[in-house]
């Protein structure tokens, strides 16, 4: 089975959730995600949506995408990370979790305003203002991780 770093498995499952798993050698997990992340892609019509966000077309991308199939692409997506990170996490690595789950409901959040946000008179859309929350998301995990690591460690 192939080692690999913490970044390196993160990077792996930006690229597609599941494929850490599969280099990894966990191919049951890593099919599941693959399977996961394609099925909701496909009915949630998101490629379209970045293709049309990334042309500017910000407004055609809101009117394809199906936003009741593209809600479970948050979770889905930040789990497959966690998971993939927890594989080669260290052992006494506590808390590594609350990063990943604070994006996934930050993402979800900014997902569900999408429509009605805007920044400097521009709306975002169902691609940016998402992706916009993440670090949001990631930030807060971060801090509550720092915080119960702080008091867990002067007990």
């Amino acid at each position: 089975m192939k080692t690999m770093s913490r970044l390196e498995a993160i990077l792996w499952n930006i690229a597609l959730p599941g494929f850490s798993q599969l280099l990894l050698g966990k191919y049951i997990k890593g099919i599941l995600f693959v399977l996961l992340e394609f099925v909701i892609n496909v009915n949630s019509q998101f490629n379209l949506a970045i293709i049309y966000s990334f042309l500017g077309e910000i407004e055609r991308a809101e009117s394809v995408v199906n936003y009741e199939w593209l809600m479970f692409y948050p979770c889905v997506y930040m789990f497959a990370m966690w998971d993939a990170y927890r594989i080669v996490m260290p052992p006494d690595e506590r808390f590594s979790f609350l990063p990943f789950v604070f994006a996934a409901y930050f993402i979800t959040v900014g997902l569900m305003y999408s429509s009605r946000f805007t920044l400097f008179k521009q709306n975002l859309g169902p691609v940016f203002l998402p992706m916009a929350f993440l670090p949001l998301g990631l930030a807060v995990g971060w801090i509550i991780k720092y915080f119960l690591i702080v008091k867990s460690s002067r007990e």
